[in-house]
């Protein structure tokens, strides 16, 4: 079940608002994972019993790792619940890739499991994993309420596309949480602008993606244009998601950290990959990359600290080969910056956001590939390798059909929107014109957005795959 459904909006979501406010204070939290739970044994309910041994796994765990603190037991059950956890995730993600690789490697022809993916399973392991860390190392206490501990992990409005939460941030929410109108208003408004940026953003760059895909009459021009839109829907289809999650938990009282700070205005990769997915680079950063080290080890154990993280980035985005590639692409553009770069892009902003936008959308090339080769293929096109023309009647036509649409995303890419709305709230006059303005505009993007989903527009969800 999506967000950008009609299912979600008009028949899962307003039932639970109902029975979650109805419900007295002590049964929230009940209401809301009977209803996650629910949420996501929709798509795939065979798939809920990996969901619930994990939860119990962690629970468990983390009651055991914190009554042995500073013992060695302790440290077992740590070890006992990360390997559960990975072990899992492993298995649903990454089984069918290892035995590929064997039987290439091999000539064998060990048979395929066809593990379908369940759905989320990315962003709930790695929340489990950062709660078993953060009881052992002691920064929070074990969760005794089940409830609550399982809420933590199954909560639908962040289950299927994060932001990845830390136990520590809503720890305190968990127990008690307050529920306002004006805080339901400021999630409903989230909510409408993420929606937005889903249907009538990211749905519609990912249409010009499938007919440049489908295109038999390709171009310098044309793969450009999927290049730059592909990239534009990849920002605008998660941030919008993570948007719908932080509106909708603060409908449910949660406060969600921020997942995305307009990358696309970065003027180096460092810059990007601190406003992409900001939760995620955290993640690794906390329990990936410090723990081996991080920057405090000499400079060749410091590079191969670099490269186990980005490759471990590109496997958490999928099993395959150009996934981790796309991690060692920006593994290799982060150490040239630390190198040598980064001082001369910060003396130079305009260089800085060229250069930093070029090898993004670059990146982004190889994460869409179906094979390291496609990759190859496409990249080569784009410098007028594979004997393209450089451009086509066809291309040419896509150009000017989606040059609004394009210019609307590269414009909504950027702080421009918030810094008008902002300088409007400096004048008595404009605050007046927003109050008025701001209901009308979010109950008409709304309808708009309905009226694409009623119709079954193109409503594909790149993340449900990580």
């Amino acid at each position: 079940m999506l967000f950008s459904s009609i299912s979600f909006l008009y028949y899962f979501l307003p039932c639970v608002l109902l029975l979650y406010f109805a419900a007295p204070k002590r049964l929230k939290n009940s209401v809301l994972l009977l209803a996650s739970l629910f949420f996501y044994g929709w798509g795939e309910p065979k798939y809920l019993v990996f969901m619930l041994v994990s939860i119990a796994q962690g629970y468990v765990f983390g009651l055991l790792i914190e009554k042995y603190r500073g013992m060695k037991r302790s440290k077992l059950f740590l070890t006992a619940s990360v390997l559960f956890s990975l072990g899992l995730l492993g298995y649903c993600k990454y089984a069918d890739f290892l035995i590929e690789n064997f039987n290439a490697a091999t000539g064998l022809s060990v048979p395929l499991l066809e593990i379908a993916l369940p759905i989320g399973i990315s962003f709930y392991t790695f929340q489990i994993l950062s709660y078993a860390v953060d009881v052992y190392r002691g920064s929070v206490g074990a969760q005794k309420n089940f409830i609550r501990l399982a809420l933590y992990i199954a909560m639908f409005p962040q289950l299927i596309a994060g932001p990845i939460v830390r136990y520590a941030d809503i720890e305190a929410q968990l127990g008690a949480r307050s529920h306002t109108l004006a805080g339901a208003a400021v999630g409903v408004r989230r909510f409408i602008l993420g929606l937005s940026k889903k249907v009538l953003l990211a749905n519609l760059l990912g249409e010009l993606v499938a007919a440049f895909k489908a295109s038999g009459e390709k171009s310098v021009l044309y793969v450009w244009l999927y290049a730059v839109a592909y990239a534009l829907q990849v920002y605008f289809d998660f941030s919008g998601y993570s948007d719908m999650a932080i509106g909708l938990g603060r409908i449910f009282g949660f406060r969600f950290a921020e997942n995305f700070d307009h990358p696309y205005v970065s003027g180096s990769v460092t810059e990007f990959w601190r406003r992409w997915h900001i939760s995620l680079g955290t993640w690794f950063r906390d329990y990936l990359y410090i723990p081996l080290g991080g920057n405090r080890v000499s400079r060749p154990r410091w590079l191969l600290n670099l490269l186990i993280v980005w490759m471990a980035t590109g496997l958490w985005h999928g099993a395959a080969w150009n996934f981790v590639v796309w991690g060692l692409w920006f593994a290799a553009l982060l150490i040239l910056e630390k190198l040598w770069l980064l001082p001369r892009l910060e003396r130079c902003k305009p260089l800085g956001w060229v250069y930093t936008l070029f090898f993004v959308v670059l990146g982004f090339v190889i994460f869409d590939a179906s094979s390291l080769g496609g990759a190859a293929s496409t990249l080569a096109s784009m410098f007028g390798g594979a004997g393209l023309p450089a451009a086509t009647a066809e291309s040419l036509y896509a150009l000017r059909s989606n040059f609004v649409l394009l210019a609307a995303a590269a414009v909504g890419a950027t702080p421009v929107p918030q810094r008008i709305a902002a300088a409007a709230q400096r004048s008595r006059y404009g605050r007046l014109a927003l109050q008025i303005a701001e209901p009308v505009v979010l109950l008409a993007l709304l309808v708009v957005c309905t009226a694409f989903l009623v119709d079954g527009s193109f409503n594909p969800f790149l993340y449900f795959r990580f």
